[in-house]
């Protein structure tokens, strides 16, 4: 069986007409919506032909769609990973955001690149080798989760339940590009408390405001100890998100004329595998205590934001020479006739992602590789048609190599 012959042979309006009418689906996360989208998957991985169930968890409340196409034995087994669950819509569009719409460059919908599109890849791409009567010998998994964007809660849940396989691809929108290596995400509060007077004596005061303007930049610049080499530190990051400075620790803003004593910022951090949320935080810590002393009076304190129920999204690693990145970098290069851009890439790099809790929880190795992502997360979402029936390409040709033709 010729996989050129297979891979040319899909058949693209089907493909494109599965991807809207997932975007028609209103999964917004944490609602009815996704719910209704993961039992239309796994019904449709039924019709197909693979084993599929949901997966119920958080007492019910929330529901995985998990399916196996299984194999006749003796060849490793390949999963897939993506989320159902989609960000609200924003201002600024100007098309049906759940129409599915299709011109000849663009499928446009919330939700689309961020990840409906790396989701219906991996389907078309095994419905595509059944229909043309492939047999293999590894199984093939497919998992559509929910609960990525409250911290992974889906994928754990599916990794708990035993899910698992050789190696992994998860479908987050990189461009088709291999992501090797991600960050990890740490949120965190400063409170800077300073000492407020008139602004006749502002001289006399400690400037709150003054202090966040003097430590933001440094923050927003920052890398972190413990960088294994150059490649990890490149995807360090730290950033202020948020900043609300007033009197008192209630903000009180009616009174202009007083100097600030009251800061409070909320920002996020990046680090590499092999460093650790507690050397970020000592690494902070320390800025902070310069701070003061640039600062004399000023008190600040620094405290990680944990969210109840929210994971940390841990860093993913995956080594270049491994036979799942070997494979789809040979998968992406007989589909579009070059080398497959690979590595720590901004701004995946920066991502945080499900194959974190993959390679974390279960060392797996895996890649991190799918349609969209220059048009993520903005009005007119949407992600190129030529990309999208690529990346069906590239999958396909993925699991032929690695689950090996029976």
């Amino acid at each position: 069986m010729d996989p050129q012959s297979l891979v040319a042979g899909i058949d693209e309006k089907a493909c494109l007409d599965f991807l809207s009418m997932m975007v028609r689906h209103k999964s917004h996360s944490e609602t009815e919506g996704e719910r209704v989208l993961a039992r239309r998957m796994t019904q449709e991985m039924k019709a197909i032909g693979l084993d599929a169930d949901l997966q119920p968890f958080n007492d019910g409340a929330r529901f995985n769609a998990i399916g196996r196409l299984k194999g006749t034995g003796g060849g490793k087994s390949l999963l897939f990973n993506g989320h159902l669950d989609t960000n609200p819509v924003t201002e600024g569009w100007t098309v049906d955001p759940y129409a599915g719409l299709v011109d000849d460059k663009f499928i446009y919908g919330i939700g689309v690149s961020n990840m409906k599109a790396g989701d219906a890849a991996y389907f078309c791409a095994v419905k595509t080798l059944i229909d043309a009567g492939v047999k293999l010998k590894g199984d093939v998994v497919l998992t559509y989760v929910v609960g990525e964007l409250q911290g992974g809660v889906g994928t754990l849940a599916a990794i708990r339940s035993g899910v698992t396989a050789d190696y992994f691809v998860n479908s987050e929108p990189s461009d088709l590009v291999a992501v090797t290596m991600h960050a990890a995400a740490l949120s965190y509060v400063i409170e800077l408390t300073g000492d407020t007077r008139h602004l006749s004596k502002r001289e006399e005061s400690v400037d709150a405001i003054a202090a966040a303007c003097d430590i933001i930049p440094r923050i927003n610049a920052m890398t972190f100890s413990g960088a294994r080499s150059e490649v990890h530190r490149s995807i360090n990051r730290g950033h202020v998100g948020v900043v609300h400075g007033a009197l008192g620790r209630g903000l009180e803003e009616w009174r202009p004329p007083q100097v600030a004593d009251f800061v409070r910022l909320k920002g996020s951090c990046r680090y590499a595998p092999g460093q650790t949320q507690e050397g970020v935080l000592a690494d902070l810590d320390a800025e902070l205590r310069q701070l003061e002393a640039r600062f004399p009076g000023l008190k600040a304190k620094l405290v990680p934001e944990m969210i109840e129920g929210r994971p940390l999204m841990p860093p993913f690693e995956v080594s270049p020479d491994s036979r799942i990145v070997k494979s789809i970098n040979a998968a992406y290069k007989a589909v579009r006739g070059q080398a497959q851009p690979t590595g720590a890439i901004t701004p995946t790099r920066f991502y945080g992602t499900d194959a974190g809790h993959l390679y974390h929880e279960l060392g797996m190795e895996g890649i991190v590789c799918g349609p969209g992502g220059r048009y993520n997360t903005m009005p007119d979402e949407r992600v190129d048609i030529v990309d999208y029936l690529d990346m069906i390409r590239v999958y396909m040709l993925t699991i032929l190599d690695i689950c090996e033709v029976a």
